[in-house]
């Protein structure tokens, strides 16, 4: 089960995910980044404080947006994983690739 909130702080659309993402509710995670971007979100960042697991449809999800947001000047930014997670993006070398941070003050200092 995955709950995706949509929050907005100052110029920042945060997406707070809660649950698990595996392949059945991937497309739930897809949409509500899209739907950001194409209303013109300039900074996504993703709260993963309460994810508890993620499967390769999930962090397939995040790579599929990777080049058309360096392309449009989308900034995509991960933070506050927990340790199970963020090892899952390390073993794969997602975490060269997207930016992942330890916490929101930390990403928001990094624009």
């Amino acid at each position: 089960m995955l709950s995706i909130e949509v929050l907005q702080d100052q110029n920042h659309s945060i997406l707070l995910l809660e649950g698990e993402i595996d392949a059945s509710n991937s497309i739930q995670l897809d949409e509500s980044i899209r739907s950001l971007a194409d209303n013109g979100a300039q900074s996504i960042l993703v709260d993963g404080s309460k994810l508890e697991y993620i499967s390769s449809a999930g962090l397939g999800v995040f790579m599929s947006y990777l080049e058309d947001f360096q392309e449009n000047g989308i900034s995509l930014k991960i933070y506050s994983l927990t340790p199970r997670v963020l090892e899952v993006f390390k073993i794969l070398g997602l975490d060269q690739l997207i930016s992942i941070f330890p916490d929101k003050t930390t990403a928001l200092r990094e624009d």
